[in-house]
């Protein structure tokens, strides 16, 4: 699997290398030709120099995810401090519903404020662990798509610690998508 990411945010992921680096291009060609224009060859060459190492060289947790119930649904488990706590099994959480909100969950272990709030769409959160470094933070994404009667939920976590990456994607799964499953089953 190939992934690539842009610095504005786009990702894409594909098994064929080669299709990830054309979508990553069309991409590029098409959202970013005006800064392209602007660089020079050798700007030009030592961009492309990095382009095997995806988010300058930092790692990137991938995951998606199907639901049996609406995007609404899964949106408010993920917001909304009370019902966030009941799915996780009581653990304390404060949120905020706005954009540039802070939250906490999982007893103050994990905390961060809202970049953005789309209702039933898509969540974006400067999200750490208590215990890194002082500053650190990462970037995740939440986004969320109506599928049938359920919701695809696709996270994008990056600019984690390299050595956190096997723990936080280990952990989506423990903590995040097996107690969401359990709760709306």
């Amino acid at each position: 699997m190939t992934t690539l990411s842009c610095k504005c945010g786009f990702t894409v992921d594909d098994t064929n290398r080669y299709k990830a680096e054309a979508k990553m291009w069309y991409h590029t060609i098409h959202e970013h030709a005006e800064m392209l224009k602007d660089m020079s060859v050798e700007q030009l060459e030592e961009k492309l120099k990095g382009k095997d190492k995806p988010n300058g060289g930092k790692s990137t947790i991938q995951q998606e995810v199907v639901f049996s119930v609406s995007p609404n649904r899964i949106y408010e488990a993920l917001t909304d401090a009370t019902l966030f706590s009941e799915v996780m099994g009581g653990s304390p959480t404060e949120t905020s519903t706005e954009s540039s909100g802070t939250f906490s969950c999982f007893g103050g272990m994990v905390v961060g404020k809202n970049i953005e709030l789309r209702p039933n769409k898509r969540i974006i959160q400067a999200w750490r662990i208590k215990d890194w470094e002082e500053g650190v933070y990462s970037l995740v994404k939440f986004e969320l798509e109506e599928q049938g009667e359920g919701t695809r939920l696709t996270l994008s976590h990056t600019g984690f610690p390299e050595d956190q990456s096997e723990h936080l994607s280990e952990g989506w799964h423990i903590n995040y998508w097996e107690p969401l499953k359990q709760f709306f089953a």
